[in-house]
């Protein structure tokens, strides 16, 4: 599938994604993406974070990818249930937080536990570090398996932000693109 023959959602995390951002820079250079946006980016609460991806996708005028980072990720897999069946032709999950054990995260991102377990019912890429503070890799990979995900390892890659040194993220493109060749 090329990029022009569907609608890229992208979903951030918490706080949203800072113009450095790589998510941002993917929005403003694919001329069929556009950001997800969300009410409060800094008290998400997941009823309405996962409506406005429900929202996106049901105003889409072409098949879906989903490309979701952190939070984003888990607010996309949440709202699987309530997307209309065979719109979302894929998804890439990058650095999934582990909203059920990671110590370090806001009790306004715990609230979106537990985490679903049930398969994907598209094809899915997870991105994961094996330094990222908020998911054992060990954790990200099981989630992957148990959605029916590609899982890719990024290496010592932190939290796969602009913090971790993920500005442009041209490795991560590569990859996307690499996984819209097989859809």
């Amino acid at each position: 599938m090329k990029t022009a023959d569907c609608d890229i959602l992208i979903v951030p995390g918490l706080r949203g994604s800072e113009e450095e951002h790589w998510q941002a820079r993917w929005a403003s250079r694919l001329p069929t993406a556009r950001l997800v946006e969300q009410d409060d980016w800094h008290n998400p609460e997941p009823s309405p974070w996962r409506a406005r991806i429900v929202e996106a996708v049901a105003a889409a005028t072409r098949p879906v990818i989903l490309i979701a980072h952190s939070l984003g990720v888990v607010a996309c897999v949440e709202a699987v249930p309530d997307l209309k069946p065979g719109i979302v032709r894929g998804a890439v999950f990058v650095a999934l937080p582990d909203v059920e054990n990671a110590p370090n995260l806001p009790d306004s991102v715990r609230a979106f536990a537990p985490l679903p377990r049930d398969p994907l019912p598209f094809p899915s890429l997870v991105v994961a570090s094996r330094t990222d503070p908020h998911c054992d890799y060990a954790r990200a990979e099981d989630f992957a398996y148990a959605w029916g995900a590609a899982i890719v390892d990024a290496g010592d890659s932190g939290h796969i932000n602009v913090a971790s040194g993920h500005g442009p993220w041209p490795e991560g493109l590569m990859r996307f693109a690499g996984f819209m060749k097989t859809l």
